[in-house]
């Protein structure tokens, strides 16, 4: 295993989140790294109601990247986390975060797999883009949907 100076959390805020936190700031502590959490708002755009096209809401976007940016202050106040930072973006989830952790040079990136039926089986969307496009080493801890 590598000695990690960098780890990237993809943070979502659901409850299972927990397991995915534990064990980022599990590997923060036995390497001495550095952490950054983020969080992706998923880009509402224009929004359709039957055929109806509604105008895009583009404050939306920003009020919830101000609410992730919120929780994730607290979320590092709460576990008294130092050398950690957080970054919210709007986007696709797997684009962005694998963006950020090149500009980053994150050598690390560790997020949640949910359970899935079919071809999800293994690997949430998210964890199975994030996977395949990440240059560095990627951690998806298995967590259980309620």
């Amino acid at each position: 295993m590598s000695n990690y100076q960098h780890i990237l959390v993809a943070a979502d805020f659901s409850k299972e989140f927990d397991s995915v936190m534990a064990k980022a700031m599990e590997l923060q502590k036995l390497y001495n790294a550095r952490l950054t959490l983020i969080h992706v708002v998923e880009y509402t755009g224009a929004m359709y109601t039957g055929e109806i096209p509604l105008p895009e809401d583009l404050d939306l976007d920003q009020r919830l990247a101000k609410q992730a940016e919120t929780k994730l202050q607290a979320m590092i106040e709460e576990h008294n986390l130092t050398n950690t930072g957080f970054q919210v973006e709007i986007g696709t989830p797997k684009r962005e975060i694998v963006r950020v952790a090149e500009e980053q040079k994150a050598d690390l990136i560790v997020l949640g797999s949910h359970g899935r039926h079919g071809l999800q089986l293994l690997l949430g969307s998210t964890a199975n883009g994030v996977l395949h496009q990440a240059t560095c080493d990627v951690l998806a801890v298995r967590v259980e949907s309620s």
